[in-house]
């Protein structure tokens, strides 16, 4: 019986000048993911995977642990020092997460809110009569 072995090529790392982080601070939950300019996500955290479960999910507590997480893991994975920072939704974690970015020892060097705004999108419920 003849035995083939297979060889295992190394994971190369990415080189990526412009580095992202998406904060979407929703009610139920804060969820961070660290992508490179063309939006693939290399790592990503949310207050579930930082411990906390249910409604504690949702704290700024969370959401600030979360993204230390997630940037102590891509310092570590890829080398990052600066990031551009896109939040999306108004809820308390926002202020608290981007306050983990920096205190997770990354440089900002913008904030920008993307948070959808509907421009009269869909017609109101007629009112009810009685």
């Amino acid at each position: 019986m003849v035995k083939t072995t297979v060889k295992k090529s190394k994971k190369t790392k990415k080189i990526v000048q412009l580095w992202q982080a998406h904060i979407m601070a929703s009610f139920n939950n804060t969820i961070v993911s660290i992508t490179d300019e063309k939006g693939n996500v290399l790592t990503w955290a949310s207050g579930g995977t930082a411990g906390f479960k249910w409604a504690r999910e949702a704290t700024p507590y969370a959401a600030q642990m979360a993204v230390e997480q997630a940037a102590t893991k891509a310092k570590t994975l890829h080398n990052l020092e600066t990031v551009d920072v896109y939040v999306k939704w108004i809820w308390v974690g926002r202020e608290q997460a981007i306050r983990g970015l920096i205190s997770g020892g990354l440089e900002l060097r913008g904030i920008f809110d993307i948070t959808p705004v509907p421009h009269n999108g869909c017609r109101k419920k007629k009112t009810r009569s009685l």
